[in-house]
């Protein structure tokens, strides 16, 4: 853990701030038309200090876009900052032009030369990502995602959220409006000035990648930021509320649990990285590591007024068991009950895979004796194909390693079938997902749909201090 040096706030003793909704500067036909710009910016995250960040729209975290399936997006960034930046809409599925491919970069307005360089397409300070957005409702997000330097980028604050509907869901009696919450929970270490900590090998980011030997295997911080505020707490009504759980951590890991816990359970899970649910599944604890989000409900009303329930992370110790806290006030209210049917749900059946493929995440030295990390003992490549599904497919991938590996494919989702049987899989591994938690030593089994656009896609590591040292690989997805 890289320790703070500058003063740190008690829990809970700062609101939760819920990032702005960005609206449209044109709408045209079926498209809608937004500008999001990256600069340098100023926060308030520590009482008393300025922060430096680099923000979506200068703030962190940057603007939640919300979308609706039948309705294009079409977002255009702007590039501000010093260095190159590369935005990937995580979960969305989107041609591989306008994926965010890691070498495809936005130049800074300034012009850029590195010695630190990777084929790829090459924009002048601007460039208009588009998005169909022809899939079902989920939670997703968006975050820098340029080669080498993925890491310090988003740890500097270059992260949001993207919430995407559909009829399906629009019809269900979910909690909306303001009891409908985004929590983008990330750990952040601070100087003794409050500005922000990173152990980069090269501060600039314009040369050497990664990070100094003692942080290869993942940066942890020690203040847990919700929203970017330090630990806060939020004012609830006894009802109902959706939260939309996202890590957005670097590399740590959280077990969250509520403290008093409803008398029917802690959370009530409505989805996962892919969309809603079947059903809702009740959860005990919610195991979410890098890049993995979870749709939950909870329920409030049978607290009393002045109920204090704190959101722990089992996982953590000090300051860093604590997540936010919720006070219950007012008086109860109705809410509505979540139906027992969520969704048209289809379970993918192992026989349907065409064909099986194994891919191993392990870490190894180099010739200078440094720390990279492998998929297939292979460091990435621009033009190194892994795989070549077909669109239609179904493939069962199998994934190992040797530490804690998050692993994350671009463009498709899958369901996890077992870790490496079904028998053991974790309460969460349900659903349509995009990224899966891979303990060390374990074996996961999903089964992928291929059902996105043809074109090269990355799968990778998104523990960032793995994935910028090499833990990223490509596949090409054929018509």
């Amino acid at each position: 853990m890289l320790p703070s040096t500058a003063p740190l706030p008690q829990p809970f003793t700062n609101p939760l701030a819920v990032p702005e909704v960005l609206s449209p500067y044109s709408t045209e036909g079926d498209t809608d038309f937004y500008e999001v710009t990256a600069s340098v910016a100023s926060a308030r995250i520590l009482p008393g200090l300025r922060t430096q960040i680099w923000g979506y729209n200068g703030t962190f975290p940057g603007p939640t876009i919300r979308s609706t399936r039948g309705r294009k997006v079409r977002v255009r960034y702007r590039n501000e900052l010093p260095v190159p930046i590369v935005t990937h809409l995580h979960g969305g599925r989107t041609p591989p032009e306008f994926d965010g491919y890691p070498t495809d970069m936005i130049l800074p307005a300034g012009g850029w030369s590195s010695p630190h360089e990777h084929p790829g397409a090459r924009y002048d300070q601007v460039f208009e990502y588009h998005y169909p957005l022809d899939q079902r409702a989920a939670t997703l997000w968006y975050h820098d995602h340029r080669m080498d330097f993925t890491g310090p980028a988003v740890w500097r604050g270059l992260a949001g959220m993207h919430l995407h509907s559909d009829e399906e869901e629009a019809a269900l009696p979910l909690p909306s409006g303001d009891r409908e919450i985004p929590l983008m929970i990330a750990d952040r270490s601070f100087a003794e000035d409050g500005s922000l900590q990173y152990p980069s090998r090269d501060p600039q980011l314009r040369g050497e990648r990664g990070v100094t030997e003692e942080f290869t295997e993942g940066v942890l911080g020690d203040v847990t930021l919700v929203n970017g505020t330090p630990w806060p707490y939020l004012e609830v009504a006894p009802v109902k509320y959706r939260f939309r759980l996202l890590n957005a951590c670097n590399a740590r890991r959280y077990l969250l649990s509520l403290d008093p816990a409803p008398d029917d359970g802690p959370f009530i899970q409505i989805g996962s990285e892919g969309g809603l649910l079947g059903k809702p599944v009740r959860q005990e604890k919610i195991a979410i590591s890098p890049a993995e989000r979870f749709d939950v409900v909870i329920d409030f009303s049978g607290f009393a007024p002045g109920t204090t329930v704190r959101m722990r992370n089992d996982a953590g110790e000090g300051a860093m068991a604590d997540v936010m806290e919720f006070r219950v006030t007012g008086q109860a209210q109705d809410s509505p009950k979540i139906p027992e049917r969520l969704s048209d749900f289809e379970q993918l059946d192992p026989n349907a895979a065409v064909r099986k493929r194994k891919f191993s995440f392990q870490g190894d030295r180099n010739d200078e004796g440094r720390m990279v990390w492998l998929v297939e003992n292979h460091p990435f490549e621009v033009d190194y194909i892994h795989a070549d599904p077909k669109i239609g497919d179904i493939e069962m991938w199998q994934f190992s390693g040797d530490v804690h590996h998050p692993i994350h494919i671009h463009e498709v989702m899958f369901q996890v079938i077992g870790l490496p049987e079904p028998e053991d899989l974790r309460p969460t591994d349900i659903g349509w997902k995009d990224t899966v938690d891979l303990a060390p030593g374990d074996v996961a089994r999903v089964l992928v749909r291929f059902d996105g656009y043809p074109g090269k896609y990355v799968f990778h590591c998104h523990n960032l201090e793995h994935e910028d040292v090499a833990m990223m690989a490509n596949y090409m997805l054929r018509p």
